[in-house]
């Protein structure tokens, strides 16, 4: 007789370690960092802050900050071996891809050591000044494969931006406006930590062999490419482009429906009322839609989304961020 073996798909039920980092409480309908609720957090702090509340377990005073953004600053310039490394890759490579190679180049450049907790250089201090040195690096990483996509140059940092600020910067050669970059801002915060989401555990379980900083950030990115975690975001814009405008909403969701396809954007599995970082982006949306003047974006998300409700039921969340508008 054969004992029956349940798979814990998902690794649902499964307690592998605890955090003090990020929690979601899906009966609350909360997420939150260090005890602090995320969409507070969206709309009154600069992503250093909640980097370094990320980090350290508090949020930042001013010298804290001023501290951290000075460090960060000389950090940012994309470093000439990266930049080889990434003019080696095809234009057609995905853009996470080239993220992925950069960062594993990052790590081969440091000499100082392992980065494993069995030598010096892998303190938690030296870990987290090599954390800082990543995050400098990767908003030129992330600008520079946009660009050359392009056909575009390289854009050299600023130092009189802020984080999200300087990405705009480095990405598209203009200052940008202070209602895209708070709504950058805000992004970047509500997805910056997710309690333990597959790109988490991936890294998680490489440190767990002792391996070092650069490695897990690595697998981490590989996980976070997957359209079942991370990808999904970008899964749902190809689904605005395929579908191209409202009237298209109907005829395009019979056929999907039919062909059984998976529609991402609706629902998240730990969640059972929402999403609790869906209203802030919708407001933030909101704004990027008048700024620019795209009704027609508008439109096309709330077709999309009051048509898959009013067929499949689904109220837990809403499709890629935006209010419904009351004008």
């Amino acid at each position: 007789m054969t004992d029956t073996i349940e798979i814990k798909k998902g690794l649902a039920g499964v307690v592998v370690d605890t955090t003090a980092i990020s929690k979601v409480n899906p009966e609350t309908n909360s997420l939150l960092y260090r005890g602090y609720p995320v969409q507070e957090l969206a709309v009154t702090q600069p992503f250093e802050a909640v980097a370094s509340l990320l980090w350290n377990g508090e949020l930042p005073d001013a010298a804290q900050l001023a501290e951290l953004r000075a460090e960060e600053r000389t950090h940012r310039a994309l470093a000439p071996n990266v930049k080889a490394v990434i003019d080696l890759l095809p234009l057609e490579a995905h853009p996470m891809d080239e993220v992925r190679t950069a960062v594993s180049a990052i790590g081969a450049s440091d000499t100082t050591g392992s980065g494993s907790v069995l030598d010096a250089s892998g303190s938690r201090e030296d870990n987290l000044a090599r954390s800082i040195r990543l995050f400098a690096a990767l908003p030129a990483i992330v600008a520079y494969g946009q660009r050359r996509r392009r056909g575009e140059e390289l854009i050299a940092p600023r130092d009189d931006l802020d984080y999200s600020a300087n990405f705009l910067w480095m990405t598209f050669g203009e200052v940008p406006d202070p209602v895209v970059v708070d709504a950058f801002n805000r992004s970047m915060i509500l997805y910056a930590e997710h309690s333990f989401n597959a790109s988490t555990f991936t890294g998680r379980v490489i440190t767990s062999t002792l391996s070092d900083l650069y490695s897990a950030v690595v697998g981490a990115i590989g996980a976070l490419k997957g359209p079942l975690h991370g990808g999904a975001n970008e899964a749902v814009l190809h689904i605005f482009t395929e579908i191209g405008s409202a009237e298209n909403v109907k005829p395009w969701l019979d056929e999907a429906l039919a062909e059984k396809r998976k529609i991402m954007g609706f629902g998240h599995r730990v969640y059972k009322k929402g999403d609790s970082r869906v209203p802030t982006m919708k407001t933030a949306l909101d704004t990027l839609i008048e700024h620019y003047g795209r009704s027609d974006v508008a439109e096309l998300y709330d077709a999309l989304e009051s048509e898959f409700v009013a067929r499949k039921g689904s109220t837990r969340t809403s499709i890629t961020p935006r209010a419904r508008r009351t004008t």
